[in-house]
């Protein structure tokens, strides 16, 4: 690979303090792959106040709406482009029966959400509300079918309510309920986390289960066929993966993995949001690139029993998991987001980029109010948390090729959990403009990158940049006051003809688009 600095006395010129790293982007080697959108999905369950409180609040509600749909939420996730929403779980998934969430709200049945808190859920936020929702901000829904307490006919007249436009009992009672026109529902999950809350099965178990629970799902679009995603593994479970991918082949289009960036799950094991030092920082760290690894290996086996690659890998719902912060519901998973969040969601990010020639969707977990949200809402405010600037930034990406990248690899510093890259790098072109991201996790060293790519000078290019960064690890932006953390202009680079010349600061985000 081009610039990739390969002997020791290179490597070690290259970490002496005021150094540079050149940074090569092989934009002749791009061979077409394309970084889909969906990579950049969200995920939204029946959990604490991610519905309720952060998407809907009831069209008598004093907060601004539209139809009980909060109006700053919607905006804000119109400015984020949302490319798919996963919906209703999660573990709620697998004890939501569809039918208690259709018709007129105030008949609909009220239950217990046993899987998060024991919360009253009155069902007044169900399949018309989320999927006209998903009209409405502009984005393709993604639904977690129940099989781990539903029945196979209950599913299958799920799908034929939402997708058919034919004269049956099950369309017409649609039509009843105020929707002529099918949705456009084109992602379908058979069950959520099969081998714990989804109904603690085994591999081989679930891999019938899913082939007969498949067998009734019909295609009732002409546009498209449903896309059916079976519940894969938990990060590292490498057998469940085998197995399924093994049994179940192409009946499936996608296999689902899960991955936390969590300390573990015990009580008081995850640690806290805010309340956290250096070395946490970088375990922290450690541990959220470690989905690189296990990324790898789930596409090895895939590669083993789907050569063709016809099956694609999601991680369809990954992220931080802290404890809740003091004084809220346990079972609500409410937690605060500081730099060290989007520092892990840049650095995902990034290496999702890369797989991307099998990984098709990811969905963060979750999309407001709950784990590492996008948005936080309290009564009429809200706010917009670091990871929620990360994504913006990387619209730029959506869509675009991918191009590989080659620099010195080094490490920052190694962990428990793992080693932290001392800079991370993606890159990708669209429409002729480059967009390059780099991330430098280090608390309190900046980089000096040298940017060049392989047809440079070829033309005349114009530089832009902008930034995400912070004064202390810390910090987060808060309700009632200004953000503390958020995108800005980005000028601390110089443009020759050999290259960019950038001056990266500790902890910081920076994208530089080259036209």
């Amino acid at each position: 690979m081009k610039h990739l600095f390969t002997t020791a006395a290179a490597l070690a010129a290259c970490m002496t303090l005021g150094a540079q790293t050149r940074v090569h982007i092989q934009d002749n080697d791009a061979n077409g792959q394309i970084i889909p959108k969906e990579i950049y999905g969200q995920f939204s369950e029946h959990l604490g106040r991610c519905i309720y409180d952060g998407i809907w609040v009831g069209k008598d509600s004093p907060v601004a709406n539209i139809n009980g749909y909060r109006l700053d939420v919607m905006n804000a996730l119109k400015d984020l482009s949302v490319p798919v929403m996963r919906w209703p779980g999660g573990c709620f998934a697998d004890d939501y029966h569809w039918m208690d969430g259709i018709g007129p709200q105030e008949n609909r049945t009220k239950i217990s959400n046993n899987n998060w808190g024991g919360t009253l859920e009155d069902n007044s936020f169900g399949t018309h509300e989320f999927l006209d929702f998903c009209e409405m901000i502009g984005c393709q829904p993604y639904i977690s079918g129940n099989v781990g307490s539903g029945t196979v006919e209950e599913m299958a007249k799920w799908v034929e309510y939402m997708t058919s436009d034919s004269k049956s009992t099950v369309v017409d009672m649609r039509r009843a309920n105020g929707r002529e026109k099918a949705w456009d529902v084109k992602y379908f999950g058979v069950g959520n986390e099969a081998w714990g809350c989804g109904g603690n099965m085994t591999p081989a178990y679930y891999s019938d289960v899913f082939r007969r629970y498949n067998t009734y799902l019909r295609d009732y679009s002409r546009e498209h066929n449903l896309y059916r995603i079976a519940s894969g593994a938990s990060d590292t479970d490498y057998n469940w993966t085998e197995t399924c991918v093994n049994a179940i082949k192409n009946q499936m289009d996608a296999i689902a993995v899960h991955y936390y960036t969590c300390f573990g799950w015990g009580p008081g094991d995850k640690g806290y949001a805010l309340d956290f030092d250096n070395d946490v920082y970088y375990r922290t760290l450690g541990r959220a690139v470690g989905i690189d690894d296990c990324i790898q290996k789930h596409i090895a086996i895939m590669d083993k029993y789907d050569p063709k690659r016809n099956i694609d890998l999601l991680v369809d719902e990954w992220g931080t998991w802290w404890e809740v912060e003091p004084g809220t519901d346990p079972g609500h998973l409410y937690q605060q987001a500081t730099m060290r969040d989007a520092i892990v969601a840049a650095l995902s990010l990034n290496i999702f980029h890369k797989y991307t020639y099998r990984l098709k969707m990811c969905n963060i977990a979750q999309v407001v109010n709950v784990l590492q949200a996008m948005i936080l809402t309290q009564g009429d405010q809200m706010v917009l948390t670091p990871t929620y600037h990360v994504f913006k930034m990387y619209k730029a990406h959506m869509d675009a090729e991918y191009i590989p990248v080659s620099f010195a690899q080094r490490t920052l510093t190694t962990t428990d959990l793992g080693a932290v890259p001392e800079l991370s790098v993606t890159a990708s072109r669209k429409d002729g403009v480059m967009n390059v991201t780099l991330v430098n996790p280090a608390l309190d060293k900046k980089q000096s990158i040298v940017l060049d790519w392989d047809t440079i000078g070829s033309k005349k290019v114009t530089v832009n940049g902008e930034i995400i960064t912070c004064k202390d690890i810390k910090d987060y932006n808060d309700f009632g006051k200004a953000p503390m953390i958020a995108t800005k202009d980005f000028k601390d680079y110089k443009v020759a003809k050999d290259g960019i010349t950038i001056e990266l600061p500790a902890k910081s985000i920076v994208n530089i688009c080259i036209k």
